[in-house]
């Protein structure tokens, strides 16, 4: 088992693992370290089905079902993560830089992202690492989120904050929109602890974070901002090409992630689990 990294600060490519075959507690624990230290993990020329992925998925944590997504009528631990040929000019699900369901009041610790039909060019995804962002963080910038809290809500599936009706979406993955439960406010601090790291981790994303505490929408604004363009430059990031059969299992915790929406006539499927986490702090 060996790690080759893929760029400077975040993400590295795990070679001599097949996770059809049993996972050993030594690698497991492997992965697990690996998780902690790259944030970002990429196996090739793997050939899951589901029952498979949602195995992997269990060396990091319990599988979590999210919100407001419908699952695959395969499984419903699963997210078909879907855009057809014919489905062009629209958005698709994670297309700006995020954090998964922040709003949550304990966020998904992770995901697992398998690729099964790919585009022969386009639909990359990319990471960026929250820990070194905050680690890097302009003085002025450090002293306005530590020990301050941030607020989240569901956004784009609630009521006050859903995409104007006449914006196009795809037709291919299920999404809930209108959901009053989905509007409602959590407070998370704009600076967490990874639980085994023990790393802070600048934990603010532009889909889910409304405002910072103590601030109104238009005060948070320009300081939101300004940490998103710092937290996103491209040395804090990697960019990973799909390939059928490649896997990507990222921290939820310490990292924000986008899907690059430009393969238009081009259909790209990818199967998504997810796994647990806790309350930040």
């Amino acid at each position: 088992m060996q790690l080759a990294p893929v760029a400077g600060h975040i993400g590295a490519e795990v070679l001599g693992i097949d996770l059809t075959q049993d996972i050993s507690e030594a690698t497991a624990t492997f992965l697990r370290q690996a998780l902690d230290d790259r944030l970002v993990l990429f196996l090739r020329d793997q050939s899951l089905d589901l029952p498979t992925l949602k195995r992997a998925t269990t060396v990091f944590g319990p599988l979590l079902r999210v919100p407001y997504v419908k699952p695959s009528p395969e499984d419903a631990d699963v997210i078909a993560v879907l855009k057809e040929a014919d489905e062009v000019r629209i958005g698709v699900f994670g297309g700006d830089w995020h954090s998964d369901f922040s709003f949550l009041e304990a966020p998904p610790g992770g995901s697992l992202l398998y690729g099964e039909d790919i585009p022969t060019y386009g639909g990359d995804t990319l990471w960026s690492n929250q820990i070194l962002a905050y680690e890097t963080l302009p003085d002025d910038l450090r002293s306005i989120v530590d020990g301050r809290g941030a607020i989240h809500t569901g956004g784009p599936y609630g009521r006050q904050n859903a995409p104007d009706a006449t914006v196009a979406t795809s037709r291919s993955i299920g999404i809930s929109r209108g959901n009053s439960d989905a509007d409602r406010e959590v407070l998370h601090p704009a600076v967490r602890q990874h639980p085994t790291s023990g790393r802070r981790a600048l934990f603010v994303n532009p889909i889910y974070t409304r405002r910072l505490e103590g601030m109104s929408e238009s005060e948070s604004r320009p300081i939101l901002e300004r940490l998103y363009a710092h937290a996103t430059r491209p040395e804090l990031t990697c960019r990973f090409r799909w390939t059928p059969g490649s896997l990507a299992i990222w921290d939820n915790r310490s990292t924000m992630h986008y899907a690059i929406n430009d393969y238009d006539g081009q259909r790209r499927l990818l199967y998504r689990t997810t796994f647990a986490g806790e309350r930040p702090v």
